[in-house]
């Protein structure tokens, strides 16, 4: 009975030691043990491992990678355009002695914080040396390769790999926005007074050459008639000196009973001539002159 009262706290003591010394190091981690707070092993491959219970702890870190996100920046292009940039960034923890040296306790959330630190200097400096149309465009790759390639060194002294930055959104600040709608609404404006003058211009050009052509369509016509009505009384008077020369006779009478009517035309008419005037031949006789002789 005194012996069962003593093995069995050792075997306790045992089990709960040998528990102790045993971790597990799955495929999404890796682990530094640490002795006193030195690094005394380092595990990258999944699998079961022992350390020394007591005087040994063991620090895992995560293996996958991680994404963080910038908080908003604001940078001034090599055009004084100033903007706001979103950005974020994924990286992994690639040599965990080289992170636990470098940040210590409380290693992820430090190592983001200097991250960040690192990834806005360098944004900073990248977008800086350009204009801000090429930052506003969607060929913005090379940018953001440029911005990850000069953070890889830093990255890498705090035990980082910087897998990828990329630039989210690039927006102007909010101080900015009422004058840039304005200036773009003054270049609208511009474009449309533009557009309404080029129109008026076309539209007096046209309307200058439907008035020349109305101009020559009424000559023509006028200068036609003008042609077929000459032609006309041509054609009158050819037929007048036909029909008189053949009964002169007849032309003299057409020609009294035509002076009568006009002189006589409006029935008030008054005429002081002599009875024996020439003119009334016809009114003394049926026959002409002649017959009045």
């Amino acid at each position: 009975m005194k012996k069962t009262a003593f093995i069995l706290p050792a075997v306790a003591v045992l089990v709960i030691t040998a528990m102790s010394s045993l971790f597990i190091v799955d495929e999404r981690q890796k682990a530094l043990v640490l002795q006193f707070g030195q690094i005394v092993s380092v595990k990258t491959e999944p699998g079961l491992y022992f350390k020394m219970p007591i005087i040994q702890d063991v620090v895992r870190y995560d293996d996958r990678i991680l994404s963080r996100d910038l908080d908003p920046l604001e940078v001034t292009p090599s055009d004084d355009r100033r903007l706001v940039v979103d950005a974020f960034a994924r990286y992994r923890i690639s040599d965990v002695e080289q992170f636990r040296r470098a940040v210590g306790d409380g290693a992820e959330a430090r190592a983001a914080e200097r991250l960040d630190g690192i990834l806005r200097d360098k944004t900073r400096n990248v977008l800086g040396t350009v204009a801000s149309n090429d930052i506003l465009s969607t060929d913005r790759a090379a940018l953001m390769l440029r911005i990850r390639n000069d953070a890889i060194p830093e990255a890498r002294g705090l035990g980082l790999e910087l897998i990828d930055v990329r630039l989210k959104r690039t927006d102007l600040p909010p101080e900015n926005l009422n004058a840039t709608y304005e200036r773009m609404k003054a270049e609208r404006e511009r474009e449309a007074a533009d557009e309404i003058a080029r129109g008026n211009e076309a539209a007096l050009r046209i309307q200058a050459g439907a008035d020349r052509t109305v101009i020559e369509l009424v000559s023509d016509a006028e200068r036609q008639s003008q042609i077929t009505l000459g032609e006309a009384d041509a054609r009158r008077n050819e037929i007048f000196a036909n029909a008189f020369g053949a009964d002169p006779e007849f032309f003299e009478f057409y020609r009294s009973m035509t002076a009568y009517e006009r002189a006589l035309l409006g029935g008030n008419a008054t005429m002081v001539l002599s009875p024996d005037n020439e003119f009334f031949s016809y009114l003394k006789s049926d026959t002409g002159p002649d017959a009045a002789e």
